[in-house]
């Protein structure tokens, strides 16, 4: 039996994939074989010896030491895309709370307890409703940074209203080109993006390339009045060039969903307490995405949406055959010394797969007969094997 230790609230429509026949899922397993989790920070923590999988019901994978795990041959997964819909929404409301005068408006409509005639309202209402006049967003221009599952939803959905799209995305991979609408203009650099968009929004990972992005020198390029949105990550934002920007009236306001003491009480930011993905659609479909990931990989040791190792996928040879799995440094050498083992102990390889992703090697190997224990003790005495499972 499998057993998964759970951090967080994980949403029931998840766990529920989980046969209980085959699996024991709880918050306080002692030697499980995977984690689910959410926002729980996992840096601190020790790790078990028995873990082999961790699934983050989420995108990002910042609070999972991940360097750390694929050392000791652990595999990360995400749910890229389960919860896009929902920072989709959150963009698109952003766009108009920015655009209109609607907080402003609603806050001085609650700050009339004086009154209390509403034909009088009424015509204070009329009087005064032209300082929260807006702008509409049908012809402005969306600059899109990172153009992944989340950024060519928010471009679709902006084009539908009417916008002009400018996506830019240094790593584009050839799925997400095909999944972006071809309207969408492609700017050269981000400069460029910034110096023609009234609405720049923000949705790439938050990695050593991405940090501090949006800086005192990229604001410089921003055109005057601009809004910028970031319902991606803290970390590529500096609060404290924004701050400077807006004071010097040129960023025209800040949405984010990561408040800073630096932004708080200012009527040119609107800052929410990262909920970005806090819908009850959207923990679900995470949920569901990695619970299903990380069974395939347990049971069958075939691997999708992984951060730190390559997708694989392979097919079962049949019901009578056993499968191996293992992982290693990616050096020349390795596959071929495995094979070597298994030949000498008259192994028989029906199937086989091997793929690599930076430093990291995996290999799925089905045989006919499920291998013995010296076998299994001589696959993990090769060097740079780093993890071996049969399953």
């Amino acid at each position: 039996m499998y057993k998964i230790k759970t951090y967080n609230k994980i949403s029931v429509k998840g766990l529920d994939r989980f046969d209980r026949a085959k699996y024991e899922v709880a918050s306080d397993i002692n030697s499980p074989d995977g984690y689910i989790l959410r926002s729980h920070k996992l840096h601190d923590e020790t790790l078990p010896e028995s873990v082999k999988a961790v699934a983050r019901a989420g995108a990002g994978t910042n609070n999972v030491p991940v360097a750390d795990y694929s050392k000791k041959g652990v595999v990360v997964f995400n749910a890229p895309g389960a919860n896009a819909n929902a920072v989709k929404e959150l963009v698109l409301t952003g766009m108009l709370l920015s655009s209109r005068g609607i907080i402003r408006g609603m806050n001085w409509s609650n700050s009339l307890t004086d009154m209390t005639d509403a034909g009088e309202m009424s015509k204070l209402m009329e009087k005064q409703k032209s300082q929260f006049a807006g702008s509409e967003l049908m012809g402005k221009t969306l600059g899109v940074v990172g153009l992944g599952a989340i950024g060519s939803m928010v471009a679709e959905t902006a084009l539908a209203l009417g916008m002009n799209v400018i996506g830019y995305d240094p790593a584009l991979s050839v799925e997400a080109a095909w999944r972006l609408p071809s309207q969408v203009a492609r700017a050269e650099n981000l400069q460029a993006l910034l110096s023609r968009s009234d609405f720049i929004t923000l949705h790439v990972p938050a990695i050593d390339a991405t940090h501090h992005l949006i800086n005192e020198e990229s604001l410089k390029s921003v055109k005057a009045g601009a809004v910028l949105l970031n319902f991606a990550r803290e970390a590529i934002v500096d609060a404290q060039a924004v701050v400077q920007s807006l004071d010097a009236k040129k960023l025209g306001m800040y949405i984010c969903d990561f408040p800073e003491p630096v932004l708080l009480n200012r009527d040119d930011v609107y800052a929410t307490p990262h909920i970005g993905a806090s819908t009850a659609e959207a923990e679900e479909n995470c949920a569901i995405m990695v619970a299903d990931q990380l069974m395939d990989y347990l049971e069958n040791g075939n691997i999708k949406n992984s951060v730190n190792f390559p997708a694989v996928q392979m097919e079962r040879a049949g019901s009578d055959s056993a499968r191996i799995t293992f992982c290693n440094d990616n050096v020349s050498g390795v596959l071929g010394n495995v094979l070597s083992v298994l030949a000498d102990h008259n192994v028989n390889v029906i199937d086989m797969v091997n793929k690599s992703r930076g430093e990291l090697a995996y290999n799925i190997i089905d045989v006919e007969q499920t291998p013995a224990a010296d076998v299994v003790a001589a696959i993990k005495a090769v060097e740079h094997v780093i993890t071996v499972r049969v399953i």
